[in-house]
């Protein structure tokens, strides 16, 4: 089956020399007026050199009101086609072909980003941007039609390969297309036939303009999840339509912003979601155009099964973010060094929607290829790396990787740190790949792994050490209050690894990404579980995966109070202050904290008498998340000279 994967597919009169697209994904790599950066050019290089059969880049605003982030590729205006021609030409060079996503964001932007009104089909504001948009009249709908032509144009003169034209995910032909968004009277709405008028134009005078021999492909929401809105029956038959004007590949995707989850989907999503919804829409055409599709795909065996099942091509995404080169490492047979995509959508969806450019948790390269050299150094260390978790491995991995000779001392009997307490929680499993990844390559790179050795001032002096990276972690924070040192008084890392049980009924102490994570957890094993929080804001940590996790808390019956604080801990029962008023909950018998980390900083001090560099690294600076601590073991170990 793997061998399928790798076989030359043809779209239109296209030839691709294997199944496997990058797909488009918005960086915030790019100037303000949509012009490349050398940032966004090496990004896309180092993609382009992992072997995928084809490269389509992030959606690019084809009109100014389209522009959906302030930092997006644009392909609006003719200035921008010569620097686009020289990335065209990269990736050619590197052996794939290369592709550009044609879109207008429609409502799903802001004045803010567009710096000038939203417009959209109709005057109804998208209920996650919220601002109301001016609706669309012919003159404008014409001039829309008219720049999506002419930025195709632009593409094939910059000498790319294809167009993509994005009719997904709520943006301004997917808006049109859906009820649930377009509520027209005139010949653009109402009707499935008027409704799909806009985007067909589109379609229509694209091909006009980039003539019968020039592949054109469409990204297409199957379902939007929400009331009101497409479902698969009604794509399917737009399907259709897609193939009788001249299109050449479906690109099958889903979800709108509201259903943002679908797009993007994190670890509460399946694998691979829509290959039933590609498999129907490739039936409903008969098979006459090949069918592509996006959508948690990410292990090799699952590739393969998805083309074997008669998918044309599979588009991976945040797969490129975490490792640029998993085709090339897929077809060599080596899936223990493709290190994974683990839905976690912190480095890049997170970041995107809160205005920063994308990263990833696991792969502290992407989209910082233009500032490192990954040559081996001249000048080898001898490095000591104090702490086994995600800061420590990613530190020894990287400093060995780059030819210094590097020791790992980890006090405790296995490696991992904090990934031992992060696996736990429901659909948190995938971390572990990420997990597994690190060890298999301090293995594989050479570290000396010393596991139940805790480092002080003699170990080191009786040693051969250049450079010193601490990675100690951090230790949960037990708050002074009455009672905190009872017996029936335990830490959610304690409770998640194992170390301590719970009995009874439970309250948790912390309504942060620890405390909701821990509440699920026991709340599935059948706890009866109650959950405080002291601030005003529930899971404010949590980032984009918040409505699913608070919604999953809410069908565990998992209670969770704001504004409200631990005042004192009894035998059977709290004492709690809500609102200025203190309250009692009886019949606890566990509490369970949450409260946060402090820093383990104890062996600073004796690392400042050696004289040694000593750079920190995670949560031993001051206690935040795994992306942080990898991140930071990345940059320390590049740091050594």
């Amino acid at each position: 089956m793997r061998d399928k994967v790798f076989e030359s597919l043809k779209v239109g009169n296209l030839s691709i020399k294997n199944r496997i697209a990058m797909s488009p994904m918005v960086t915030n790599y790019c100037g303000e007026d949509g012009e490349l950066t050398d940032r966004y050019i090496e990004y896309i290089r180092e993609r382009a050199r992992g072997g995928p059969g084809l490269i389509i880049l992030e959606a690019a605003y084809v009109h100014p009101t389209g522009k959906g982030f302030r930092n997006e590729l644009g392909i609006h205006k003719d200035e921008l086609i010569s620097d686009l021609k020289k990335l065209t030409e990269i990736v050619h060079e590197e052996g794939s072909k290369i592709g550009i996503q044609l879109y207008h964001g429609g409502r799903q932007t802001s004045s803010d980003v567009t710096g000038q009104q939203v417009v959209a089909p109709s005057p109804i504001p998208c209920p996650v941007k919220q601002e109301k948009p001016k609706e669309l009249t012919k003159k404008e709908i014409d001039e829309i039609i008219d720049a999506f032509a002419k930025a195709a144009e632009r593409a094939k003169k910059a000498g790319f390969d294809l167009v993509e034209i994005h009719g997904a995910h709520g943006y301004l032909l997917n808006q049109f297309l859906s009820p649930y968004s377009n509520k027209r009277n005139d010949e653009y709405g109402g009707s499935f036939k008027n409704r799909k008028k806009f985007p067909l134009e589109v379609v229509k005078n694209i091909r006009k303009k980039v003539g019968d021999n020039y592949t054109v492909t469409y990204r297409l929401t199957s379902e939007e999840f929400v009331e009101g809105g497409l479902t698969i029956n009604e794509t399917k038959n737009y399907a259709q339509d897609l193939v009788n004007e001249g299109i050449d590949l479906i690109h099958v995707s889903g979800g709108v912003y509201e259903t943002s989850h679908k797009i993007i989907q994190p670890f509460f999503e399946s694998e691979g979601l829509y290959v039933d919804n590609a498999l129907e829409i490739k039936e409903a055409i008969n098979g006459e155009i090949p069918v592509m599709v996006v959508g948690r795909l990410k292990n090799p065996e699952k590739l393969e099964n998805t083309i074997a099942k008669g998918i044309d091509m599979v588009a991976v995404g945040r797969g490129f973010l975490a490792d640029p080169y998993f085709p090339k490492k897929m077809e060599e047979g080596r899936e223990e060094d493709i290190r994974k995509c683990i839905g976690c959508n912190q480095g890049c969806i997170d970041r995107l929607f809160a205005g920063d450019s994308i990263t990833c948790l696991g792969n502290p390269l992407c989209g910082q290829e233009y500032k490192y050299n990954t040559n081996k150094t001249t000048t080898p260390r001898e490095v000591m790396v104090i702490g086994g978790g995600p800061a420590g491995m990613e530190a020894a991995r990287t400093a060995a990787e780059r030819g210094h000779k590097v020791k790992l001392y980890e006090k405790e009997n296995k490696l991992g740190g904090k990934f031992s307490s992060v696996i736990v929680p429901p659909y948190k499993d995938e971390f572990d790949d990420l997990n597994q990844y690190l060890k298999k390559q301090l293995e594989k790179v050479g570290v000396d792994i010393k596991l139940g050795t805790e480092v002080d001032k003699d170990l080191i002096e009786n040693n051969n050490v250049d450079e010193i990276i601490m990675a100690t972690g951090s230790t949960p924070i037990k708050p002074e209050l009455p009672g905190a040192d009872r017996k029936n008084v335990v830490f959610a890392e304690d409770v998640l690894t194992g170390r301590a049980e719970v009995e009874g009924n439970i309250l948790v102490v912390g309504a942060g990404l620890v405390g909701c994570e821990t509440a699920e957890y026991l709340a599935e094993k059948g706890f009866d579980v109650q959950v405080i929080e002291a601030l005003d804001q529930i899971g404010a940590d949590v980032g984009s995966i918040k409505p699913l996790l608070l919604a999953n808390l809410n069908k565990l019956n998992v209670d969770i109070s704001k504004n409200t604080s631990l005042k004192e801990i009894k035998e059977n029962k709290v004492i709690i202050e809500k609102k200025g008023k203190e309250q009692i909950i009886e019949d606890i018998s566990t509490v369970v904290l949450a409260v946060g980390y402090s820093e383990n900083k104890e062996l600073l001090e004796q690392l400042k008498e050696t004289n040694i560099n000593v750079q920190l690294a995670g949560d031993s600076v001051y206690p935040r998340k795994i992306i942080d601590a990898i991140h930071e073991g990345f940059r320390a170990a590049y740091n050594i000279e």
